[in-house]
């Protein structure tokens, strides 16, 4: 019996989800992030990808079907810390709370290349389902501002636009950013804060239920 084979046998169709299973599972991604953190999902092959995991290559295929299976499964993954991180300064001051979601996102984006030029790029070839992971990845991180700004997520389409428009900008700054790599984390966070705040007093003046912080905090 050959690698492949004693892989599949290890977890067979039949079997049920057990803690072990989703822990290799869990296993799986993690290695799967470390390998396209910095490479293209072009330039890994199964082959590869099962020889640096240390397993057998159906096992790969047993949990998650093929090769773009995987891929898709380490973006949700990688979506899932960089929404977490941007909803886990709740219990900050409002600035603070900016401050440090915008500096969780560059260092994510910084420490996971390939993985957040996938999520604001479309993946492989413009993948729809790593858009539409994307369009979630936005639609959570607007809910954390609105929240953050004036304490409510249900916002006027202006204000959800003008919003859009900066997290758009955020992402295009930080493509350039990883990409150059010219100037420091502490800059950028300053210069996309104060972005904000030149978005949230134009917000105001069309929505005045949507009122700005005071100029100096932003």
């Amino acid at each position: 019996m050959n690698n492949s084979q004693q892989g599949v046998r290890a977890a067979s169709p039949g079997a049920r989800p057990t803690e072990r299973s989703q822990a290799r599972r869990a296993e799986l991604i993690a290695t799967g992030r470390k390998l396209f953190a910095d490479t293209s999902y072009d330039a890994l092959s199964m082959d590869d990808i099962a020889r640096q995991a240390g397993v057998a290559k159906g096992l790969i295929y047993y949990y998650f079907t093929n090769k773009r299976g995987y891929y898709l499964a380490i973006i949700e993954d990688a979506v899932a810390e960089l929404v977490e991180r941007a909803g886990s300064t709740h219990d900050l001051p409002p600035v603070e709370r900016v401050q440090r979601t915008v500096d969780g996102y560059l260092r994510y984006a910084q420490h996971h290349q390939a993985a957040y030029r996938a999520i604001v790029t479309g993946g492989v070839g413009s993948d729809a389902e790593v858009l539409a992971i994307r369009a979630s990845v936005r639609a959570r991180l607007l809910s954390t501002i609105a929240l953050g700004a004036w304490g409510r997520e249900d916002i006027p389409p202006l204000a959800r636009t003008a919003l859009t428009g900066w997290l758009s900008s955020v992402e295009g700054v930080t493509l350039d950013w990883i990409e150059e790599q010219e100037l420091p984390r502490e800059t950028v966070v300053s210069l996309l804060v104060r972005g904000l705040g030149d978005t949230l007093r134009l917000i105001e003046e069309y929505e005045p239920a949507c009122p700005a912080p005071p100029r100096q905090h932003y």
